[in-house]
């Protein structure tokens, strides 16, 4: 016999659409899935919900993912998280409000069972960085040498986990191991505080990132924030990945930079009140590209001057590994303004 959790989760995912209107307005369907920024309802693309079971009957409708943190769920947990249900029964409630169905006499509440969703928060995110502990000596500085990114002046944002937790995915191994030593970067807004992290698992001794399918996630409220590598400026410089930004720091240490975490969350960071000119680390596929434009015309409006950063290669660590650094100090004084150049770069 079914339970009436079960009953209700099903009732739900045939009419996933619907619920996603009420609770996810802030997202938008794109065929068989809503998209939205997370399970708090942010405006974004990173969560998504299957509207319709696939047709080869291994997804079913009404189950989320959150491509950002990992975490997924059902409809019953997007109730619970946007009414702040505490007990399952205030959450069952809700959905048979939603569904137009009777409700039961009260009975013994019991805490809601919130499976995944929590483990996203900021809170916990701010939990995983203060078991973090300085990069010196770990396999992160290992593994960022193993980069050319060996200057790490300015890189508090940056801390190691030497055993974080990794939930496998569908697409790992069924023996991957559940936790990783980890590069563990916090994620701020404008006034510097801690509002996510950024996970980056590593093998144990730093040689390469850890064999498992996605060995980057990102937990906690991301959108508009980001990692941040010195304090702001008139002039500053902001790019999708934490590798990229190192790497222009390799040779610009002191030009304040930001790391977006992804071309959606570039294009959307908060600009600091004194920032005159950015320069836009882009990367070099399309979501670069339409980063960049947006950027631009955000911009725009706030009387800000933006200018890209253009990589020979997908990205400036692959340039930095790949051409080493006097040529890579070459092509960035080319795109530099003279002032900048003389300012910030680092001579060849």
């Amino acid at each position: 016999m079914q339970s009436p959790a079960t009953i209700i989760a099903e009732r739900l995912a045939e009419n996933a659409e619907s619920v996603c209107r009420r609770y996810l307005s802030n997202g938008h369907r794109e065929g068989r899935y809503w998209l939205v920024g997370d399970v708090h309802n942010t405006p974004g693309r990173s969560l998504y919900v299957r509207l319709a079971a696939s047709p080869d009957g291994r997804g079913q409708a009404g189950k989320w993912t959150d491509a950002q943190s990992g975490d997924h769920g059902d409809l019953l947990d997007i109730i619970a998280i946007a009414r702040n249900c505490r007990t399952m029964r205030a959450t069952l409630d809700e959905a048979r409000h939603f569904l137009s169905l009777p409700i039961p006499p009260p009975s013994e509440d019991r805490p809601v069972r919130r499976s995944k969703a929590p483990t996203g928060t900021p809170e916990a995110a701010r939990r995983l960085w203060a078991a973090s502990k300085p990069v010196a000596g770990s396999p992160v500085a290992a593994y960022l040498t193993s980069r050319q990114i060996i200057d790490l002046t300015g890189c508090e944002a940056l801390r190691f986990h030497g055993n974080c937790w990794y939930r496998p995915s569908k697409d790992d191994a069924p023996d991957t191991r559940p936790a990783w030593p980890a590069m563990i970067a916090a994620v701020t807004d404008l006034d510097g505080s801690i509002t996510g992290v950024h996970r980056t698992w590593l093998e144990p001794g730093g040689a390469d990132k850890a064999p498992v399918a996605y060995p980057r996630r990102a937990m906690g409220h991301l959108l508009g924030h980001g990692v941040r590598f010195g304090p702001g400026g008139p002039a500053m410089m902001a790019g999708e990945g934490i590798e990229t930004m190192l790497s222009l720091r390799q040779v610009m240490p002191m030009m304040p930079a930001i790391a977006g975490l992804s071309a959606a969350h570039l294009a959307a960071i908060l600009f600091p009140a004194m920032l005159r000119r950015l320069y836009v680390a882009r990367d070099d596929d399309p979501a670069g590209a339409g980063a960049l434009r947006t950027l631009r015309e955000r911009a725009l409006t706030a009387g800000i001057e933006v200018m890209p950063l253009e990589p020979r290669l997908g990205d400036f660590n692959d340039d930095l590994t790949t051409f080493g650094r006097e040529r890579f100090i070459a092509r960035l004084r080319d795109q530099l303004r003279t002032e900048d150049a003389e300012h910030f770069l680092m001579q060849g």
